[in-house]
């Protein structure tokens, strides 16, 4: 039995990221590594964007511990690219990212993965940290079922 892949309907943020011409790879389609770069993207866009995270002095950062990709379609420069993102699970000190990867307007995703951010003091960058109200917040938002 073939597992159903995510659809636009299983994210609950979005956001459009034009590909480039300099991430195709010699076989024509954008390399591997950009979508690491296309999930960075969208995770920090929404946490900035949320309020949740301050580049300059929030008291916590995150740090991925985890990642991982499943491509099931091409994309290829000048395609448009829109990043879905939902949070699949929230601890006391870390939170799973789910995100999806769409060419233009598809509905099913293209790639899929997620990243999983350990928050630490931002000073010592060693012990993982609670997350703070505000981040607790933002990420039941876009929990998903």
């Amino acid at each position: 039995m073939t597992k159903k892949l995510p659809e636009r309907a299983d994210y609950r943020f979005f956001l459009d990221i034009p590909t480039r011409w300099m991430d195709n790879d010699i076989y024509g389609h954008i390399n591997n590594v950009t979508y690491y770069s296309y999930f960075d993207t969208v995770v920090a866009r929404f946490l900035l964007g949320s309020g949740a995270i301050n580049l300059v002095d929030s008291a916590v950062i995150g740090v991925v511990v985890e990642t991982q990709c499943r491509f099931h379609a091409p994309i290829a420069f000048p395609d448009a690219v829109t990043a879905g993102l939902r949070v699949e699970r929230v601890g006391n000190t870390s939170i799973r990212y789910g995100i999806g990867i769409f060419r233009g307007e598809a509905q099913q995703v293209c790639a899929e993965g997620h990243f999983v951010h350990v928050y630490v003091d931002r000073a010592t960058q060693r012990r993982p940290t609670a997350l703070p109200e505000i981040l607790r917040q933002a990420a039941t938002a876009i929990l998903a079922p």
